[in-house]
């Protein structure tokens, strides 16, 4: 019996660890664009607002597609070199000089679009990290992000729940999946 025992021992110490089913996540900051999938909930007092989020972002563009729980269009918003736009989906649309100047025409305040892809990423000071390094908490151009998921234990596992706060503002954004460039 003690020979089994040990056998099983044995055995658990030279099995592979449990696969995640991510592939290893470069730096943070070595991270130039990515594509993700997922939900959005923003808040501000009373009013709240629930998407589906498609969001293709690099350092010279960005293209988010919003739809509705059910998958209908709600907008597309772009930004790039020309400034940024949203579509909404009766066609309407809307420009600005930048991300914030249309989210304050849009939404009636603005939203911290220049900066959220840095730190959906994680790539900001933190002012809290879990055991393995990764950032809890941070602020940033006033804003209070806190991380409330990874997409494994990995170290370089990238955020899929994060939250951004701001007086009476709030938006939380769940990440499905993430697809890196």
């Amino acid at each position: 019996m003690l020979a089994a025992a040990a056998a099983l021992l044995a055995g658990c110490q030279i099995m592979p660890p449990a696969e995640t089913g991510i592939a290893p996540r470069p730096a943070r900051t070595a991270i130039p664009g990515f594509s993700i999938d997922g939900r959005v909930a923003a808040h501000e007092g009373t009013t709240q607002h629930y998407a589906n989020i498609s969001w293709r972002h690099t350092a010279a563009a960005d293209d988010i597609v919003l739809t509705t729980p059910l998958g209908q269009g709600v907008a597309e918003l772009n930004r790039d070199t020309d400034g940024a736009r949203l579509k909404s989906a009766d066609g309407k649309m809307v420009a600005a000089a930048d991300w914030e100047e249309l989210s304050a025409r849009v939404f009636g305040f603005a939203l911290p679009l220049e900066g959220m892809p840095r730190w959906l990423l994680g790539d900001v000071a933190p002012t809290q990290r879990d055991d393995q390094g990764r950032p809890l908490a941070a602020r940033a151009d006033g804003w209070s992000i806190r991380y409330l998921g990874y997409e494994s234990e990995a170290a370089d596992a990238l955020p899929v729940l994060v939250e951004f706060r701001r007086d009476d503002i709030e938006v939380r954004l769940k990440v499905d999946s993430w697809q890196l460039d």
